[in-house]
């Protein structure tokens, strides 16, 4: 046996990778900080810009320093967060859509 890890082993990211992951999460959070300090929130085009921000945020965090991609246990790694993806977009979703409507519906006037 010996001291080398094998190539068929996941990475676990170097310091450049790491580096790069801070700089890419810092100006993430910066944008959407900005939009909304500047106090246009209440423009769809900043609500946009900040949930796109967010969307690549958490692209960042997975990938940069979770270390997760297709290759790692054979892609149940990624199956597992598609699957996990897929069931918080249709509850969270769903759940937004049904308020909207009961909004809609329950309007006095």
């Amino acid at each position: 046996m010996s001291g080398h890890a094998s190539h068929d082993e996941p990475s676990h990211g170097s310091v450049k990778s790491y580096v790069v992951g801070l700089i890419l999460s810092i100006v993430l959070t910066v944008i959407p900080f900005g939009a909304v300090m500047t106090g246009a929130f209440s423009t769809p085009a900043t609500v946009l810009i900040i949930v796109a921000t967010a969307v690549c945020q958490v692209l960042v965090q997975l990938v940069l320093f979770m270390h997760m991609n297709t290759k790692a246990d054979e892609g149940w790694n990624f199956m597992s967060f598609v699957f996990t993806v897929s069931i918080l977009v249709l509850v969270i979703g769903g759940s937004l859509w049904i308020m909207h409507h009961l909004h809609l519906n329950m309007m006095i006037g």
